[in-house]
């Protein structure tokens, strides 16, 4: 239905650029998925369990996520290439096997009971981080990310703190994955830990990857051809 196809894309967007905030910073994480697993299996205990609207339990799960994010990234980004790979695959199945343990959200049968949100709200999702991410890009923060990126001891030169810098954007990931998480497990109204494996983290990363990184818009490119492509070829 043309409903799947705008949360599905509007949601995929949003992680692909989860993961383009940490590459603007010269960092890679294939956690993200463990960290949209966190933002909606929270947001719906949240709203659930004690009533929480979305537009409040989607940024609370967020938060809940940048605080694992900076407990996970502090050590992590003190590494470099496989290493750091290595570890943020660590998380992501680490999210996993945790949620799968824990019988008040439903261990592997999944947790339930959601109230559906409206695909537009998902595409309003979408523009809001698109604009934050343009306004980033027009801001003197985008020139502090870009000399990090290019060359950490230079930018260290200079005075910039490059653990810190990388750590924000790190945080700001896991943020916009816990999100895209919430209103993701709003829509269908039930999950379960096996939609947010290892195999999630690495496709988010393609999103990103795919269109492009070298600015703001080919993520959300990478994320709709990835998206739309399956649906449009299944008959054949």
């Amino acid at each position: 239905m043309m409903q799947d196809y705008v949360v599905f894309v509007g949601v995929n967007i949003v992680l692909a650029w989860s993961v383009y905030v940490i590459l603007l910073a010269g960092s890679l994480s294939f956690a993200n998925g463990g960290f949209m697993a966190i933002g909606a299996y929270v947001s719906g205990v949240l709203s659930v369990k004690f009533g929480v609207p979305l537009v409040l339990a989607a940024p609370i799960a967020g938060l809940a996520a940048g605080a694992v994010g900076v407990v996970v990234g502090f050590p992590a980004l003190r590494t470099r290439g496989i290493y750091l790979m290595l570890v943020t695959v660590g998380v992501a199945v680490s999210v996993k096997a945790v949620i799968e343990s824990i019988d008040y959200v439903g261990g592997l049968q999944g947790f339930g009971g959601m109230v559906g949100t409206s695909p537009w709200h998902v595409a309003a999702l979408a523009v809001m981080v698109g604009g934050g991410l343009w306004a980033l890009s027009k801001s003197p923060l985008q020139r502090i990310l870009d000399a990090v990126r290019e060359d950490e001891l230079a930018a260290a030169s200079l005075g910039i703190n490059t653990v810190y810098v990388k750590l924000v954007c790190f945080a700001v990931g896991a943020f916009l994955a816990a999100v895209a998480g919430s209103f993701y497990a709003h829509y269908l109204i039930h999950v379960t830990p096996d939609q947010f494996g290892i195999v999630l983290s690495v496709f988010i990363v393609l999103y990103a990857v795919l269109g492009g990184t070298n600015n703001m818009w080919g993520p959300p490119i990478g994320a709709a051809i990835m998206t739309l492509t399956p649906e449009l070829v299944r008959g054949l």
